[in-house]
């Protein structure tokens, strides 16, 4: 009688609580787009195609690479002497993730920081920090990266939608 009284008593604007086959597709996108930030510092280029649809896209800044191999060539550019490729460890933290799962399509939006470790024993140092947004879709029982973009530390993509 106390849950149906508590049950009752829940606010109207309160969401209903996801489906067990939503909370699997949640664990899922989150586990996968943790495994792309783990493979940062080890050769994320060549790994791309684990992660993104043959049509996905990634948007850094007003650039768009649309296609494996078109994100493939943008990660092969990242000059030598970058920070991210001279230094001993490259370390991603990803935070905030918010993951909403609408059936087959979902929306993921994330806080990465990038820290890098020069040389070995040395201290990690704080390189950058920005927001990332992600559509996906599921085609074959598994996520993929539709669309991925890239932004500075407050900045929101136009027409995004949690």
């Amino acid at each position: 009688m106390a849950a149906a009284a508590l049950a009752l008593a829940a606010p109207a604007s309160a969401q209903e609580a996801p489906g067990p086959q939503a909370l699997a597709d949640r664990a899922a996108i989150e586990d996968m787009l943790t495994e792309y930030y783990n493979d940062f510092g080890g050769g994320i280029g060549a790994k791309v195609g684990q992660f993104y649809a043959p049509d996905g896209e990634m948007i850094l800044g007003t650039t768009s690479y649309k296609g494996i191999e078109a994100i493939k060539g943008m990660y092969a550019s990242v000059p030598a002497d970058a920070p991210q490729r001279k230094s001993f460890a490259l370390n991603i933290l990803i935070g905030n993730m918010l993951v909403k799962v609408h059936g087959d399509t979902a929306t993921a939006r994330l806080v990465f920081t990038e820290t890098i470790t020069e040389k070995q024993g040395d201290a990690p140092k704080l390189l950058t920090q920005g927001r990332e947004f992600d559509w996906l879709v599921k085609r074959d029982g598994r996520w993929w990266i539709l669309k991925r973009q890239i932004m500075g530390p407050n900045a929101v993509p136009e027409g995004w939608e949690d």
